[in-house]
């Protein structure tokens, strides 16, 4: 007899959620089956789901149905004969990002640069990523999914699943600030602060020492719980008092080493070109949220002050490690968020009750085993 479990999958694009058995997966041999104790819920995942034709004409989507769900934490319950380091009952953590190993991008051990790069439960970033979607096509809004042995991150105790479903925002954020070389000589601004990518990027470079951090967003509500995390080594700012780069030279030494755009799509692009002029020579900017269309930018200036701006996507593995054993031993506060849980049952209102959140500082998920 055919063992099932219970899954929301998407059988088209904008239409709800439909709640539904379909069969358990059974690992291959480098694999393992992990039973889903929670998973977020990105917070414009309505828009995503009811725009994706226009938002991302070039990404594939998983073959529909679909189970989507981007940022899994559970269980090991079993795993293939060729896993190492994994067994039954292990707490983990699941990145969602599958490369195909074969590639040069693959064989340089650069994975995210896969050609074939996909995220698993949501969509691939190339024509060829299909194949990785086929192979891996469950997301975290079922009772279990398989995972290569390579994803997953061991999550100590003091992690909850809930706080954990919430790396792959972390991870973002934490993999950026890691591009940039924050450290105890740096000053970062992190425009979008108080936002689900925002308020991650401050908890990192706190933890890695920044000196100065500089957060503007336009809820000055939520900005001051932001600054109250660290008030003296945060400073926060509302973009409805001004221009951003006129307060940050007038709060810094000649400007920011660092700065962070961790605002999303379809926000103006005012605030990113007002972060690129806060930034001092041979600073860095980062792009996390998104930013998107034609941004005017002086590559001139870029140039003669040596600046340098670069995209980050997601974040590896072993990063997410680093990130639960930062949690483990007290450089990270994971406790700040609130977790709104939700069982699988009721994941088409979690997906458009997000919009209620309390910026980042809500946590959004979906618990399968929740009643």
């Amino acid at each position: 007899m055919t063992r099932t479990m219970m899954s929301a999958r998407m059988h088209e694009v904008g239409a709800p959620m439909v709640l539904e058995e379909v069969p358990l997966p059974e690992p291959g041999p480098a694999d393992v089956r992990v039973s889903v104790q929670a998973c977020n819920i990105v917070p414009n995942l309505a828009n995503i789901l009811a725009n994706w034709t226009t938002w991302f004409p070039q990404n594939p989507l998983p073959a529909l149905p679909a189970i989507f769900g981007l940022d899994p934490a559970g269980v090991v319950e079993a795993v293939g004969s060729d896993v190492h380091g994994f067994a039954p009952g292990d707490r983990v953590y699941v990145n969602p990002g599958r490369f195909c190993g074969g590639c040069l991008a693959c064989r340089r051990g650069d994975h995210i640069n896969c050609t074939s790069y996909a995220f698993s439960g949501y969509f691939g970033f190339t024509p060829t990523a299909t194949k990785m979607l086929n192979r891996y096509p469950y997301g975290g809004l079922a009772e279990y999914m398989i995972a290569p042995q390579y994803a997953l991150v061991k999550l100590p105790d003091s992690v909850s699943f809930e706080h954990a479903a919430r790396f792959g925002y972390l991870g973002t954020a934490y993999s950026a600030l890691r591009k940039a070389n924050v450290g105890t000589d740096t000053t970062v601004l992190i425009n979008g602060i108080s936002g689900t990518l925002g308020l991650g990027a401050a908890l990192y470079a706190l933890a890695l020492g920044a000196t100065q951090i500089l957060g503007t967003g336009r809820d000055r509500a939520l900005l001051e719980r932001v600054r109250a995390l660290a008030p003296e080594r945060i400073q926060t700012f509302s973009s409805l008092d001004g221009p951003i780069d006129e307060w940050v030279h007038s709060v810094t030494d000649g400007g920011v080493d660092v700065h962070i755009s961790a605002l999303g799509p379809g926000t103006p692009h005012d605030p990113f070109t007002q972060g690129m002029k806060s930034l001092r020579r041979g600073g860095k900017a980062v792009n996390i949220g998104a930013t998107a269309g034609d941004v005017p930018i002086d590559v001139h200036h870029m140039m003669d002050q040596q600046q340098q701006l670069i995209g980050s996507v997601w974040f590896t593995a072993g990063e997410g490690q680093d990130m639960a054993a930062m949690a483990a031993n007290g450089m990270v506060d994971l406790s700040i968020f609130e977790n709104v849980l939700y069982p699988l049952a009721k994941v088409n209102d979690a997906i458009n009750g997000i919009e209620n959140r309390h910026g980042g500082f809500s946590n959004y998920i979906i618990s399968p085993n929740e009643k």
